[in-house]
Formats: structure tokens, sequence, C-alpha cells
């Protein structure tokens, strides 16, 4: 078993070497530190600068629409051609993208100032937001049939996590975590998949040696990585990066017919991070906009979350809600959460202005989601990119106006 570690996560050197600085059992074969190459630094690193905290609405680009040859039948829930993504059922531009594993990417947007805009999240495939810790979310987002330059800010992975590596078959880059969190994600099979940062510190942009790099805005020392990057340096060092299998999803372009009005979706996890979703017909998806001031009783206001690699508002086909169990692996105030992505649930699907009551299902640990409608008939998802928002099984849902949809997170 090997960790492909650049060195030293950025959690106050808490991987120093291997598994042993953290006080955990050693695995069977000892994790191998892979020093960095010595990268080239420039003294301003070549990427975007921070725009304004609130930028506006910018007019969206339609792209990767599916076309109205796409097949009446849809594609999945298995046997996808070799050139249509699974993860989204889409034709890629380059179908040796598919010939790879996902790579997966822990990003965070807190605190608002230094984080965001953040980078590459409108590339993603698909995209896990679930709470974390006191009050605040990161997302897991997973990357197959395109390449973003830069995503990030890379933050430390959680024990959901481990789910998501399983299921996606992913490599993960992360930013180290707590050492009870390492201790599950190193002793599992995949632990020669996971990619975290250290060693002598590059700037950006990232490279095939040295694909987690440092960015330096204002002050502030943010961790991006970069996914073809991150493919060069695992494939380097002897990682399985081959395609796997993904199949599961099916997608159809027709709308059902079943659905509610769905046009917006609000999602609170708390008073300082909450976002909504907004259906736009001339395009097609939900664009997504981000908490802009902590909601003490005054109301919750919105900021669209743009994509600093394109300047793009995020956006995505299918907004899903899933209500999933949520216990305290170790309770606050220095609380850890786990989720069980495992079994059936109550979700919610949000797809061409319409919403769903649906289920979701994962039979066994690292089994690919489905979601079915209440007679057990598969659910249709839109060809195109997925944003999955999960709560706790006990968050309240309701409708303050026809079509406008709002779930407040409650743990137990």
């Amino acid at each position: 078993m090997k960790i492909k570690i650049l060195a030293v996560s950025f959690g106050v050197g808490l991987i120093l070497s291997g598994c042993s600085v953290l006080g955990l059992a050693q695995p069977t074969a000892t994790p191998t530190t892979i020093p960095s190459a010595t990268p080239t630094l420039t003294d301003t690193p070549t990427l975007t600068p921070i725009p304004p905290t609130v930028t506006p609405t910018p007019t969206p680009t339609i792209t990767l629409t599916p076309t109205p040859d796409y097949p009446l039948q849809g594609y999945g829930p298995t046997n996808f051609p070799v050139n249509i993504n699974p993860l989204t059922g889409l034709k890629v531009n380059d179908p040796a993208f598919l010939e790879r594993r996902p790579v997966a990417i822990k990003v965070n947007i807190v605190p608002r100032e230094p984080t965001r805009p953040p980078w590459g999240l409108s590339v993603a495939d698909i995209v896990y937001e679930f709470y974390h810790n006191d009050g605040y979310t990161r997302f897991h987002s997973i990357f197959l049939g395109e390449a973003s330059t830069e995503v990030g800010p890379i933050r430390s992975a959680r024990l959901p996590d481990d789910y998501l590596i399983r299921m996606y078959k992913s490599i993960f880059a992360y930013g180290s975590a707590d050492p009870t969190i390492n201790y599950r994600l190193f002793g599992a099979d995949y632990s020669n998949r996971l990619i975290l940062e250290g060693g002598r510190r590059g700037l950006c942009p990232p490279t095939d040696t040295t694909p987690l790099c440092r960015f330096d805005p204002n002050g502030y020392d943010l961790l991006l990585g970069g996914t073809e990057e991150i493919h060069a340096f695992a494939q380097s060092q002897g990682i399985d990066d081959t395609r796997q299998n993904l199949e599961g999803t099916f997608f159809l372009l027709q709308t059902p017919e079943t659905g509610k009005s769905g046009k917006q979706v609000t999602i609170r996890y708390s008073g300082d991070s909450y976002n909504r979703w907004d259906y736009d017909l001339a395009t097609g998806k939900y664009f997504r906009s981000q908490d802009n001031v902590y909601d003490l009783g005054s109301g919750e206001e919105f900021a669209p979350l743009i994509d600093r690699v394109n300047n793009e508002q995020v956006s995505a086909e299918n907004v899903i809600i899933l209500l999933m169990t949520h216990s305290y692996y170790r309770k606050p105030p220095s609380e850890i959460v786990d989720i069980q992505f495992q079994g059936t649930g109550k979700a919610y699907a949000f797809r061409d202005g319409n919403v769903y009551d649906l289920q979701w299902n994962i039979p066994t640990v690292g089994s690919m989601i489905t979601l079915t409608f209440p007679d057990g008939s598969s659910y249709p998802f839109k060809p195109g990119n997925t944003w999955f928002q999960v709560v706790g099984q006990y968050s309240t849902v309701s409708e303050p106006e026809m079509g406008s949809w709002r779930f407040d997170f409650l743990m137990p």
C-alpha cells in the first residue's frame, strides 16, 4: 500500500513521514513519500486575479448541450458507447479522457474573501456538497470528461469522502485531514491513489511533477491543483489510472412528465452557509448563487458563484437533494460528522424547471448511486453535469412559493 504524498500536507505538518507521526497503526507496507521536483518559481503566479466580491451575473455560455439527434432511448444505465461519458451522458471531445479514472478534488469556499471565486467547479462532471463542521460545507468535485487548468482552493477531507472515493474509483487530491480521518483514508485499499501536497512548495501553475501548487493573492496562501497534472503525476508513480466501470446512471433528453414546478431551490446549512439555484429557461440550466452575508436574522443575501477559470457563473443541468443519515463521529466543539452513503432514502431531483419526488439507492458501500421513482422505475438524469446537495435526514422541506423550494439542514 502506497500513499502518493508530494511530501508534507499543509495542516501544520500533520504528515511528516507516512502514517507513523499520526500515532496510527502502521499499514502493511510503509507509505512512500515522494520528494517533489524543484519547481520553477515565479514572482507573480500566472492565474486570473480575484474579481470583486460581488460579481454581476455574466451572460451564460451554452456548452455541452445535447443535440436533437440524442437517442430517444437515452444512454445508460449500462452499455455506454466508448465516447459517451457515463457521468454526464454526453459525448466527450477526447475519448481518451474516459480511459482514465476520475480525479476528485476537495474544494473549499470559506471564508468568503480569499476563497471566492473558486477555480474549476464549472468543469466538474459531478459535485457533492455536504456538511463538514461548525456550520460549513465543502465540495467533493469529480472530473472525468473535461480538464481544468486549476481547481481549488483545496482543503482537508472528511469521513464521507471515503464513500465517494470508493463509489467513483477516483484519484483523490486533498489538503490533509484530522488524524482520525486520515486513519480511515490511509487504511483503505485506495490509499495509493491519495494525492497530498508537501516538500518544497511551488507557486502555480501546477506541473506534472508538482500537481498541487500555491497561489498567494493579496497575502493569502491557497492550494490549487490541475486535473491533467494530477493524472500525469499519478501515472509517473505507477498508480493504476485506467478506465473504471462507472455505469449506473440513466440519461434521457426528454423531460419526465410527472414533476411539479421546481424553478428555484434554496439549501440552508447555517446562517453563514447557504445557497440557491435558479432555473434559466433559455439555457435549460440551474445557476448557482452563494451566501454573501452572515444571516443573523436580517435575511439571506446572495451573490452569483463565479468560476475563476472561465469567469462564468456555476451551473448544473441536474440539482439533486439527498436526505441522508448524519451522525456524530465526534461531537462538538471538535465535531467530526459521518454520513451514511449506503442504503436508501428520500431524494428530490431538479431538472428542466421541475422537481421530482424520488428515492436514492446505494445497495453496498462503493455502489454507484441511482435514483428511482416511487414505483421503482429508474429516474432519468438530464444529460449534463450534476450537483448533489446532501442534507440530514431530519432536514425540513418546504415550498414557500409555488415552484420555489427550500431545504433547511438539521442534524439529529
